[in-house]
């Protein structure tokens, strides 16, 4: 949904940069057309309802810097989490037709967003973290705020049982691998392991006559559905299992749950009947499905796209759901599946080319994918689109430690954190260099959080391999990244190098990009946040310092966000920088040995956003907060730098 169907909108900046949220709308439990989402708002991204039975929206929240997280519970109250630049906030709510505005629970300060649950009985629970740890906090909407459990680290409140008698946190005993349930008053009733692969909740069954935890557990290179229920502890539902990342919602009746797996790039979906053990397809167009959810009278809600085709909201029973902005169509390029020989399996790239016939290829860039927890998917992307106009091939590889492929994929790293994943890049390059889809004078990078630390990672330590590099918002000195980084990513950083920088430095310094800087050949744009918490900007400032010491020529760029920003001026700004990057190095002739010397202060364009050559087409829209919901639950603040 544009901000159009709710008010008169103009262009954000003057750009006509539109923002959207890749989830589809809350639904009201009691009342299945009444909707709470995400949507762009002049270029940034804001609460509307919804009403389907109306084809109304309205307008909820207006902040400077947008608003993302929302929720509606059973008595239509619309809530969001209303934050600052650094990420801090607290839940607000409002009736769904309006009036006031209310505190979700008083008496609580301003903290980081580790879940919000409404029970049908009216209890809401709030988890807030203030960067060391998580407080759990409950009360009646509007009421004053009970703390109930504190844990340290990172751990998220993923859920409360109907009657609002039990919550759910995953991570609370220090590991992904671990769900505990916790009563109201704050005591442990029972503590889940996953016994030696990862375990997480997704939810109670919407039923008061029973207590039914869902769970998805890793076990034997394999997913599993777990249901759990008092008294009766854990079960495992081994006939329902996957060989790659899935996660599920339950149906609104019944004890049927709603299974969305992520294969190889692309989605299915399947009905699993827990009753009778079985699973049934539910149908959908092949491509991705950035989010789905069952409805009553087995209506069901997706979100649907291709890499040719935007996301459009679809409904298996034709409900009428909001329109995402509209974009020039057709969406240009060719587009196919590549698959390189690799040491623990064939590595899959997906590869786009503009349509041009010419025999010569095209200036081609590896667009590297964050996490290292994510993958990317046959679904449209903006960055890929503005390429592919701008005559670019692109090139998109779900590298080792990526989702979509089995547990055992996502936990390849024997060559070394982010070596191994740079290995998997370097042999894709060889591989469309023999194919003939690219030529090894005009290659590039750009990577955005994990990804461009792999950017940076690549660029130091194969500089011969690459002609331009861009790195956005990047882990550049793991090290100091992991000290001063959220409670998630350092779990994930000791989980990923088998202890701390002080149990093992050098593991650490030998993955680090700092450790290379002064080996890096090709140009190179680092793009920063001020306020970035995961990516923090102190070991990126110290990087830059690297590269001016030892003379490498390097542009950079500081946006005053933090890590995810909400608002179009920000995603525009570094898209339009990095296109003219892209295009001045990559179109040119070969590069010298010898690559020119940086100005005096080492940065050179530094001071603003450089407007895009006159030959590279920037999209006028983009994706708000690539949110990927695979593994982790539906959870928002999923421990990964990207």
């Amino acid at each position: 949904m544009s901000a159009t169907a709710a008010h008169t909108a103009t262009p954000s900046s003057g750009t006509g940069f539109r923002v959207y949220h890749s989830a589809l709308p809350e639904v009201c439990p009691r009342d299945p057309a009444r909707m709470a989402l995400a949507a762009d708002a002049d270029g940034r991204c804001e609460i509307f309802t919804w009403n389907a039975a109306t084809g109304t929206a309205r307008q909820v929240t207006d902040s400077p810097d947008g608003t993302l997280h929302c929720a509606l519970d059973a008595d239509a109250r619309v809530w969001w989490f209303a934050e600052d630049r650094g990420g801090r906030g607290l839940w607000y709510f409002q009736d769904f037709e309006g009036g006031p505005r209310l505190r979700g629970l008083t008496g609580l300060r301003p903290g980081l967003p580790h879940g919000l649950a409404v029970s049908d009985a009216g209890t809401v629970a709030i988890g807030l973290g203030d960067g060391r740890g998580m407080t759990v906090h409950l009360g009646t909407p509007g009421g004053p705020a009970r703390p109930v459990r504190t844990v340290d680290g990172h751990a998220l409140l993923t859920g409360i049982s109907p009657s609002g008698g039990l919550l759910a946190l995953s991570g609370a005993a220090g590991s992904d691998r671990a769900v505990t349930l916790v009563t109201c008053s704050g005591a442990v009733l029972d503590q889940l392991s996953g016994r030696g692969g990862r375990l997480w909740a997704l939810g109670f069954a919407p039923t008061l006559s029973a207590t039914e935890l869902l769970l998805v557990q890793e076990h034997n290179d394999r997913y599993r559905l777990a249901s759990w229920r008092p008294g009766a502890g854990l079960r495992p539902q081994d006939w329902c299992r996957f060989d790659t990342e899935v996660t599920a919602r339950w149906y609104p009746e019944g004890r049927r749950v709603l299974i969305r797996q992520d294969r190889h790039g692309r989605s299915t979906l399947t009905a699993a009947d827990l009753d009778r053990r079985a699973l049934t397809p539910v149908p959908c167009p092949p491509g991705t499905l950035l989010d789905a959810a069952p409805h009553p009278g087995d209506d069901v809600h997706y979100l649907w796209t291709d890499t040719a085709t935007p996301p459009q909201m679809r409904s298996t029973a034709g409900t009428r759901l909001p329109s995402l902005p509209a974009l020039p169509a057709p969406v240009p390029g060719r587009h196919r599946d590549l698959w390189t020989p690799g040491p623990d399996g064939p590595v899959h790239t997906l590869v786009s080319a503009p349509d041009h016939a010419s025999g010569r290829p095209a200036p081609l860039v590896f667009l590297v994918h964050g996490g290292p927890a994510d993958h990317d998917r046959d679904a449209y992307d903006p960055q890929v689109h503005s390429l592919v106009a701008s005559g670019f091939a692109v090139a998109r590889v779900n590298y080792r430690g990526s989702t979509g492929y089995g547990p055992r994929w996502r936990a390849a790293y024997g060559e070394g954190v982010g070596i191994t994943q740079v290995a998997d890049l370097v042999a894709v390059r060889a591989d469309l260099l023999r194919r003939g889809l690219a030529r090894e004078d005009a290659i590039g990078l750009w990577g955005t959080s994990w990804g461009g630390y792999l950017v940076l990672l690549a660029l130091g330590t194969r500089p011969d391999l690459w002609q331009a590099g861009v790195a956005v918002k990047p882990v550049a000195d793991c090290a100091a990244a992991h000290r001063t980084g959220t409670p998630a990513l350092r779990a994930l950083d000791e989980r990923l190098f088998g202890g701390t920088p002080e149990a093992v430095p050098a593991r650490y310094a030998r993955s680090s990009p700092l450790h290379y800087a002064a080996d890096v050949r090709a140009p190179l744009l680092v793009i920063a946040a001020t306020r970035d918490a995961k990516c923090p900007p102190g070991q990126v400032r110290s990087y830059l310092a690297s590269l001016r010491q030892a003379g490498v020529a390097h542009e950079s760029l500081w946006l005053d966000t933090g890590h995810d920003g909400y608002t179009g001026a920000h995603h525009v700004t570094a898209l339009q920088r990095a296109m003219g990057f892209l295009d001045r190095h990559l179109r040119r002739a070969p590069r010298p040995t010898e690559p020119p010397r940086p100005p005096a202060d080492g940065v050179s364009g530094s001071t603003g956003p450089a407007g895009a050559p006159r030959n590279v087409r920037t999209v006028p829209e983009n994706r708000q907060n690539r949110r990927s919901s695979h593994a982790e639950g539906h959870h928002p603040q999923r421990p990964a730098r990207g």
